[in-house]
């Protein structure tokens, strides 16, 4: 598919919300704390807690829960965030008292371990999150990956493309569905048929190759939206090795994400970063953990500020 400009919406300036699956987790968590002046939720699949790297990658295993018995230090997490923010490189925390957060892990994950998803847990109570606010899915027997209804590997796989289907109380776990409520709250059952249309743009115009972001990326656009609703904005990343580049539409397409959003007035935004040699990103991931550089989880981060711009577009008027 060709690549367009991507084009303004005037969307709901009061209604970004943000999920990811593994590096994509970690990038949704970073946006959500980079940017909670305007974010009002996030969905975090397998993912640990912010700047849990420090910008090391050798730290990398103990923030995945790779290393028994020494999880990540929330405490530490904190801590680093309130400094950025009185430095004004991200948003006050207290914004972060009023956002609602979904965290999920499966207990068959080999790749992100339970101790690590726990920490992400700790972290946003740490910082004020409501109890009533913040859910956590830690009982489900998947392995890493997002999960819809009836696509993808079965429940315990951890293999690509890093999607599957799960039964939870007898019933198919649609994962976009519990995490776009918990943050929306009820919404209309998703479509049968999709009424809107997924659209290529072009990513260039707001990073650069050396950022390791693609040339293209992708949005979900509803009928309404197109139409001229007010809509809602999500950006939902994608995690390693499960860019568009090597799973094709399986991410973008196939996760459940559109058919709710096609009922419910939200675009769907599914930025891309592939594998590359410059910078040194191998498996397609998110930075997490500072390949582009020491500001990755401030605002001024490479791929961070890329993905504001590109919600920024969003929200503008036509």
């Amino acid at each position: 598919m060709a690549a367009y400009p991507l084009r303004s919406y005037r969307a709901n300036q009061t209604q970004t919300s943000v999920s990811g699956l593994s590096s994509g987790a970690f990038m949704a968590v970073q946006y959500q704390v980079a940017y909670s002046a305007s974010v009002v939720g996030a969905g975090v699949i397998a993912g640990g807690p912010y700047y849990c790297a420090a910008g090391n990658v050798f730290n990398a295993p103990i923030c995945m829960g790779q290393v028994p018995f020494v999880p990540p230090n929330p405490a530490l997490m904190v801590t680093a965030a309130a400094g950025f923010a009185s430095l004004n490189q991200i948003d006050s925390i207290a914004n972060l008292q009023k956002t609602r957060i979904y965290v999920f892990s499966g207990t068959k994950d080999t790749v992100v371990h339970q101790q690590a998803v726990d920490a992400t847990v700790s972290f946003f109570r740490e910082v004020g999150v409501q109890k009533s606010n913040l859910v956590y899915v830690n009982n489900v027997p998947a392995g890493h990956a997002f999960i819809t209804p009836s696509f993808g590997n079965e429940c315990s796989e951890n293999a690509p493309p890093y999607i599957s289907h799960c039964f939870v109380g007898k019933q198919n776990y649609d994962q976009a569905g519990a995490l776009l409520q918990h943050i929306y709250g009820i919404l209309k059952p998703p479509s049968r048929k999709l009424t809107g249309k997924i659209i290529p743009f072009n990513q260039r115009e707001f990073a650069a190759a050396a950022t390791g972001m693609a040339d293209t990326g992708y949005i979900y656009v509803p009928k309404s939206c197109e139409e001229g609703t007010e809509c809602k904005v999500h950006v939902a990343f994608h995690g390693c090795k499960q860019s568009a580049a090597v799973v094709g539409d399986d991410f973008y397409a196939k996760t459940k994400y559109n058919y709710w959003a096609d009922t419910n007035d939200i675009l769907v935004l599914y930025p891309q970063v592939d594998a590359s040699t410059v910078p040194f990103n191998p498996q397609g991931c998110w930075d997490w953990f500072g390949y582009t550089g020491g500001d990755y989880a401030l605002k001024t981060g490479p791929q961070l500020s890329a993905v504001n711009a590109m919600v920024s577009r969003l929200l503008a008027k036509p």
